[in-house]
């Protein structure tokens, strides 16, 4: 490595007494470009990662012997001259369900707020950043591309450009197939509490992803903080897999497609938005970023849409285009 990685601590305020229990001090990894000690007056733009559920911060500099990992990929960016230097950072916002899907909640914390109030602010106490949104960026993959595209779209002061590689959106095609193999899970488990009870107590197992997923989706979507695990709401009946519109309502208005228009002006506003995703994905999410792009330019927005060969997993590589374009966008003094 030619840069470095600092790996700090930082005692949330908003995390403390979280409705799961999960710790509110969380490390917080950032990647330091080389040459930042040698040129004292230098300022840096920051771009924050956000991984996909079921991974957190450290998942994004694991060594895999046969592909690089986030690091790595961003070194030989700057290495060939391709991409400017930043600052990336890599926040911990997982939880006990396997993630937060990097919004709000009354069932799991504050984990936007926490991001966008805290984590940035600490960037900007310890390193030369630009502390402004002008010098800030975001991108996630899966759950993470959620998590940027919802930060862009929530809190325009405090990020300027967003990257979104096959996020969650669109859920009545991403989402609402995934309903039959989540409630034959629950089913077999004896309901919806019983599994919840068995991941708090047991972790998942490897059929558990789906079910598990819903469980996270469920607790930033539709929370119900007084209920039994996992305190939030299903939006299909566990025993019978029937919809209840009702509570599909409540998840539909968490969806990125949905809520373009409300964010409209807070999305023209963006150096760059850019949108990625494999036309093989399993979750369908490459319509998802047709639509986010159709409904992003039907409001005026100059959105970058691509889409590549390839499924949901095993796409590191998109990063290669993605970090690139989101660091020229960004303000650099």
């Amino acid at each position: 490595m030619r840069g470095r990685l600092d790996v700090t601590l930082l005692d949330s305020r908003v995390l403390r007494d979280n409705p799961l229990g999960d710790p509110s001090e969380r490390e917080l990894l950032v990647y330091v470009p080389p040459g930042y000690d040698d040129e004292p007056e230098r300022r840096y733009p920051v771009v924050m990662v956000l991984p996909g559920f079921g991974s957190n911060h450290r998942s994004l500099v694991a060594y895999d012997v046969w592909k690089p990992n986030l690091v790595q990929r961003f070194e030989r960016l700057l290495a060939s001259g391709v991409c400017a230097p930043a600052l990336l950072v890599m926040p911990d916002a997982i939880t006990r369900w396997g993630g937060s899907q990097f919004v709000d909640s009354a069932a799991t914390g504050r984990y936007q707020t926490y991001l966008a109030d805290e984590i940035f602010p600490e960037v900007d106490r310890r390193y030369r950043t630009i502390p402004s949104r002008e010098g800030r960026a975001v991108i996630g993959r899966s759950s993470g591309g959620f998590g940027a595209l919802r930060l862009g779209m929530d809190r325009p002061d405090v990020v300027s450009a967003i990257a979104s590689h096959a996020g969650d959106a669109a859920f009545e095609v991403s989402l609402r197939p995934m309903f039959t193999s989540a409630a034959i899970a629950y089913d077999r488990a004896g309901g919806v509490e019983a599994f919840s009870r068995r991941i708090l107590d047991e972790g998942p197992s490897g059929r558990d992803y789906d079910p598990l997923f819903f469980l996270a989706a469920a607790a930033a979507y539709a929370p119900e903080p007084d209920s039994p695990p996992p305190h939030a709401a299903l939006p299909f009946d566990a025993r019978t897999a029937e919809l209840l519109p009702d509570v599909w309502r409540r998840w539909l208005a968490h969806d990125p497609v949905r809520r373009i228009d409300a964010s409209a002006s807070a999305l023209r506003d963006m150096r760059l938005v850019f949108l990625d995703s494999g036309d093989a994905d399993e979750h369908g999410l490459q319509f998802a970023a047709r639509q986010l792009a159709d409904a992003m330019r039907a409001v005026g927005v100059d959105v970058v849409h691509e889409e590549f060969p390839g499924t949901h997993r095993g796409t590191g590589s998109r990063f290669d285009e993605s970090l690139p374009r989101l660091v020229a966008a960004l303000a650099k003094e």
